[in-house]
C-alpha cells in the first residue's frame, strides 16, 4: 500500500520520516491513525479476495469484511473531517483532495452511522442488509441500499489510500494545533 514504509528502516532521520509520511508534520497521532486505517483496509480486501469466488462464498469472511468496513468508514470519515477542519494547515490541492474524499466517505457513513439518507432527515430502512454484495468483482457496496449512489468498497478504499499516498511534505504547512491559533 502506498505511503507506508517499505523495507527495514533502522533509525530513520526526521526528514526521512516526513518524506515517507508527510502527515507526521500535522500530527503524529493522526498519521498513526491513517496507518491503522490502511492496515484495516488491507484486511478488508483480503477477506473479500478470499471470501468470494465463482464456486464458493465464505459468508464468515465476507461478513467480517462488512463489519470491518463499517468501522473503517467511521474512522476514515473522522480522520478526513479533522483534516478538513484544519484546512489552513494544508496546501490548496490537499484541501481539495480532502474535501472530495470527505464527501465520498459521508455518502457511505451517513446511512451506516446515522441510518439516514445522506443530506436528508429521512431514515434508511432498518430491516436491510448492511451492504450489497458484488460476487463477480469480489466487492461490497456501502451507502443507502435504496440509492443508485452506493459506493464500491474497493474503490472507496483505493481513493482513501491514493489521497494519502499522493500527499507530499509540501502539502503540509503546519501542525494541528496551529489551526486553532488566531
Amino acid at each position: 500500500m502506498p505511503g507506508r514504509p517499505k523495507g527495514p528502516h533502522i533509525n530513520p532521520t526526521r526528514e526521512e520520516m516526513i518524506e515517507r509520511e508527510p502527515l507526521l508534520v500535522f500530527s503524529f497521532y493522526l498519521s498513526g491513525r491513517v496507518n491503522v486505517l490502511l492496515g484495516i483496509a488491507d484486511e478488508i480486501v483480503e477477506h473479500l479476495n478470499q471470501g468470494m469466488s465463482d464456486e464458493v462464498i465464505d459468508g464468515d469472511r465476507v461478513g467480517r469484511a462488512s463489519t470491518l468496513m463499517w468501522l473503517w468508514t467511521l474512522g476514515a470519515y473522522e480522520v478526513v473531517r479533522t483534516l478538513c477542519q484544519a484546512s489552513s494547515c494544508f496546501s490548496p490541492s490537499a484541501q481539495v483532495k480532502f474535501q472530495r474524499l470527505k464527501k465520498r466517505l459521508s455518502v457511505a457513513r451517513i446511512p451506516a452511522a446515522k441510518m439516514e439518507v445522506p443530506g436528508k432527515k429521512i431514515p434508511v430502512a432498518s430491516n436491510r442488509s448492511s451492504d450489497g454484495w458484488d460476487f463477480r468483482n469480489k466487492d461490497l457496496f456501502v451507502g443507502d441500499p435504496e440509492s443508485p449512489s452506493d459506493i464500491s468498497v474497493r474503490l472507496l478504499i483505493k481513493e482513501f489510500s491514493n489521497v494519502f499516498a499522493t500527499l507530499s511534505k509540501d502539502d503540509v504547512f503546519s501542525q494541528h494545533e496551529d489551526a486553532y491559533t488566531p
